[in-house]
């Protein structure tokens, strides 16, 4: 028996499609997207915001799916990995890891994907990091440590950082 107090109708906006769905009020933005949707790009790694295995983009801001409830995101506009590609064609992160071979199980590539895809916005939008040396800059460099402190929050169990961060320079330049 389904408890109505804890369920509701919404609409989420996914990957420029409207999903109208019904959901538990407290179901996650990660288990919605792969539980009923079927968007299954996004990860389940820690379940508690520590790794980016799950992130997605949120108007445009990277946030980690498995701490937002999915009922809060109720008319936002949400990418998932899923839907950074147009058609066949490859999003430029998604090219770039591929040709400098950024992943090794792919367990982490899609949030470490949608959480570069966010951090170049956030540099191009001039948002300092911990370690920027110039605050004052419009468009902060993006050198290696730059985009090292920027991805900090997803882990790649694999160690594939070594081709990561070129990766992600590549399309940064």
């Amino acid at each position: 028996m389904q408890d109505v107090a804890h369920h509701t109708d919404i609409t989420l906006h996914i990957n420029g499609s409207d999903h109208a769905i019904g959901l538990d009020t407290r179901a996650t933005l990660l288990d919605v997207l792969r539980e009923q949707l079927g968007l299954t790009g996004s990860k389940k790694g820690c379940d508690h915001g520590q790794c980016g295995a799950c992130t997605v983009l949120v108007d445009g801001r990277r946030a980690n799916a498995c701490l937002l409830l999915a009922v809060a995101q109720d008319g936002a506009a949400i990418t998932t990995v899923e839907g950074l590609s147009d058609g066949d064609d490859l999003h430029p992160l998604q090219s770039a890891f591929i040709e400098h071979d950024a992943y090794q199980c792919g367990y982490c590539t899609p949030g470490q994907i949608c959480s570069a895809v966010g951090m170049l916005a956030e540099a191009r939008d001039g948002w300092p990091s911990a370690v920027t040396g110039d605050l004052s800059a419009a468009d902060p460099a993006l050198d290696d440590g730059e985009i090292r402190e920027r991805m900090s929050g997803n882990l790649c169990r694999c160690g594939a950082y070594a081709n990561i961060v070129p990766a992600i320079a590549e399309v940064a330049r």
